[in-house]
């Protein structure tokens, strides 16, 4: 996450010292974004008090697997995924709280122990008392935090490029100095700055399509959603991860691609170090969202741990 506030900060100043007027960026319209996005099968259910957007899919007694979105994005991102996991699993995503379709948060707080609490309570409305849970990076942190919180309830943990160690800008016990600059960003997100900072996701940048670009363009721009980001990351507080991560009882896959330059795969060796049943997987010639730069490649390790192989 610590990249994307530098680059987010760094565009923004650009925005307002070169470009003025032309950076405005006002938010799309709830009507708008679900003429576009919305589908059939998507659903609103009220937990906690947020409607969260949630889209199932796949056979109605197979076993669950809960997929949980990075920051700034939206349950879209694990669509070639979904495709195929349908078919052997009950897939649920949903749009975390503050991004997305689900939009905010009436509560206003945005911290990791909430957000694990919701999913709880997601998981109670539908009945499961166990999933296997797939996070990548801010969906990663919650995922391994809620299999702390609740061992019985998650059967396997699939942790993509997972955020939760300190890092330059991120220290434990503390909140973050979140730049003055990125205050600018629920009015400031021209379309050609969002490419620049969704780049570096990508090993490969030809693959960040414009289909793409525009989808997280437009998630970023729902009613309230930029607002709910900045409050987000102002209440990050990191605790040293290490006497959680050996609390975790479930069988962990690490995915990561070798070429992440949001998360290095270096930091891999923190978690494999401390979970007691991990192994990694690394991706050659892949970034930060496999899953989206090439789902073929990325998917089979996945699958196959989840069916047990």
């Amino acid at each position: 996450m610590k990249l994307v506030f530098g680059v987010i900060a760094t565009l923004l100043l650009v925005a307002v010292i070169g470009i003025g007027a032309w950076a405005y960026t006002p938010d799309l319209s709830t009507s708008r974004l679900k003429a576009i996005y919305l589908r059939p099968d998507d659903q609103f259910i009220d937990v906690m008090g947020v409607n969260l957007r949630v889209r199932i899919s796949g056979p109605a007694q197979a076993p669950a697997v809960i997929l949980l979105h990075g920051f700034g994005s939206s349950l879209e991102t694990w669509e070639p995924w979904a495709e195929t996991l349908s078919q052997h699993f009950r897939v649920i995503r949903f749009d975390l709280p503050g991004f997305g379709l689900t939009g905010t948060d009436p509560s206003g707080n945005y911290s990791d122990a909430r957000t694990v609490q919701i999913l709880a309570a997601l998981m109670d409305h539908l009945g499961l008392a166990q999933a296997s849970l797939v996070g990548n990076s801010l969906g990663g942190k919650i995922a391994w935090n809620f299999a702390v919180a609740y061992p019985g309830r998650v059967t396997k943990l699939v942790l993509i490029s997972p955020d939760g160690f300190a890092s330059p800008g991120f220290d434990y016990n503390k909140t973050p100095h979140v730049p003055a600059l990125l205050n600018l960003l629920p009015y400031t997100l021209p379309r050609i700055m969002l490419r620049m900072n969704l780049t570096p996701a990508y090993a490969d940048p030809a693959r960040l399509t414009n289909a793409t670009v525009t989808r997280y363009w437009d998630m970023m721009r729902g009613p309230g959603d930029r607002r709910a980001m900045l409050a987000r990351m102002s209440q990050v507080m990191l605790v040293p991860p290490a006497p959680l991560l050996r609390q975790i009882t479930a069988p962990t896959l690490l995915l990561w691609g070798e070429q992440d330059q949001m998360i290095p795969i270096s930091n891999a060796q923190d978690y494999l170090q401390d979970i007691p049943n991990a192994r990694l997987v690394a991706l050659p010639g892949l970034g930060h969202v496999p899953f989206e730069e090439d789902p073929a490649k990325s998917l089979p390790p996945v699958l196959a741990f989840l069916e047990g192989q």
